[in-house]
């Protein structure tokens, strides 16, 4: 994901000779289906032409070893080179630019655009768009919810009535006033009282949002992405990797980097950033914060000194403490290839690329997204059930265990109920616990919001 935006700009800088062909070879059992090769390719604006490689065919043919891989080929048909993992983009820049000039020069680049329709163009304007993460202000009655494709952050009662807008809807990193300030994809965020702070993930900042001035502002990271893991420091000055979710506690505000398979905490009193959690290295090992390695963490939370987190790539639930002697312990999950769907107890279980995490009445409510469903880890007995979802993609109301998402990636818990982001549906879901019952929230006001 972080080589597409490098992509677009390439595509963009070299619309006559560069073409790119991306290959989908999916390491989770839900990623194969094309349908949902399809949300992601508009869900993160891919503007070339994608192969459903569910077989492995393309990666075994072509001897990949590791994703991403990259794959340069001449005009002739010839490949010219290989790249495994992230490329920065001036390297990026400067290959295909030494390229297309020494190809130019032999005639042989054609600059005939090929024809093909982005399945942008196939899409109805909705209310939201991929809809990443959500939160609940109990004390104010309040959702938030990161409208993630459409740049911006809705504020909305529990009833789904729209009281305000965070972000003008256009791409960028402007701060400033609701109205004109920008974002990127905004995913987590943490609430205390009228502050609100805000992961823009894919412009590897985090915002803070006051919402009784109504300004957004960045407190962290510089607006690129970083491809060295800093020391820490100066919030401002150290480039961040992916953000994707917040927790706050004790005036420190717990950022899960996910980019650099980290937790990265920012004390807010004196304005300094670190490392926190994980070692950078990406597989799911326990121990001391430090040596700990963890794996794209994309759901935090924290109850009573203790940080719940979701590691996607691993599939699992972990912990780790905020106290002397702190340590990560896992809770659910064994591996970077072990998935799948089993209700059961600790590591026993099976999840399969959980995304988020919520907490409720002492339990763990969980976005087990590539399963289609939502899960509860009672964390007094480690009993992981489903409490709603067939595991059949869809978007049905109904009886909980009846009813079907498309790849919830956020919850939140509030007055006995969970509020789903339901991400590929572009949706909110609301999960009734007493009833046992699931709804769509219908959003209102959102034309008259300030």
């Amino acid at each position: 994901m972080h080589l597409f935006p490098q992509l677009r700009k390439l595509e963009d800088k070299y619309p006559d000779s560069l073409v790119v062909l991306g290959v989908h070879s999916a390491k989770y059992t839900t990623e194969k289906d094309t349908d949902n090769i399809r949300s992601a390719v508009l869900r993160y604006d891919i503007r070339h032409p994608v192969v459903n490689d569910a077989d492995f065919k393309v990666w075994k043919d072509w001897g990949i070893r590791a994703w991403p891989t990259i794959m340069f080929i001449d005009p002739r048909g010839n490949v010219i080179g290989k790249h495994e993992g992230e490329l920065a983009y001036e390297e990026f820049d400067r290959l295909i630019g030494d390229m297309t000039g020494e190809f130019s020069r032999v005639e042989l680049i054609d600059p005939t655009p090929l024809p093909y329709q982005l399945e942008a163009a196939k899409e109805a304007a909705r209310p939201l768009a991929y809809p990443g993460k959500i939160e609940v202000d109990s004390d104010a009655g309040r959702l938030f919810i990161a409208d993630s494709n459409h740049n911006r952050v809705l504020i909305t009662d529990l009833d789904g009535r729209v009281q305000d807008i965070i972000g003008s809807g256009e791409i960028g990193r402007e701060d400033g006033a609701f109205e004109a300030a920008s974002m990127w994809r905004p995913q987590g965020m943490a609430i205390d009282g009228d502050t609100v702070y805000i992961a823009d993930a894919e412009n590897h900042l985090v915002r803070r949002a006051d919402l009784s001035a109504r300004t957004l502002t960045t407190i962290a990271g510089t607006g690129e992405q970083s491809l060295i893991r800093h020391r820490g420091g100066d919030p401002l000055t150290n480039p961040l990797n992916s953000p994707y979710d917040l927790a706050l506690h004790d005036g420190v505000l717990y950022s899960a980097q996910a980019g650099f398979h980290q937790i990265w905490a920012h004390d807010l009193e004196r304005n300094r950033i670190r490392r926190y959690a994980g070692n950078g290295r990406e597989n799911i090992v326990d121990g001391a914060l430090a040596d700990a390695e963890l794996a794209q963490t994309y759901g935090l939370q924290v109850l009573d000194g203790t940080l719940y987190f979701a590691d996607s790539e691993t599939s699992s639930v972990r912990t780790a403490g905020t106290g002397e002697d702190a340590r990560v312990h896992t809770l659910v999950g064994t591996g970077l290839f072990d998935f799948g769907d089993s209700d059961d107890v600790w590591t026993a279980a099976k999840l399969q690329h959980v995304q988020g995490v919520a907490i409720g009445d002492g339990v763990l409510y969980l976005a087990d997204s590539y399963n289609h469903k939502i899960k509860r880890l009672d964390l007094s007995t480690g009993i992981v059930v489903t409490i709603a979802g067939s595991g059949e993609r869809g978007m049905d109301d109904g009886l909980a265990h009846d009813a079907s998402f498309d790849e919830p990636a956020g919850v939140a818990f509030a007055e006995g109920r969970v509020y789903v982001a339901d991400t590929n549906n572009n949706l909110v879901r609301v999960i009734d616990l007493d009833a046992e019952t699931v709804s769509t929230l219908e959003l209102t006001g959102l034309r008259g919001a300030p």
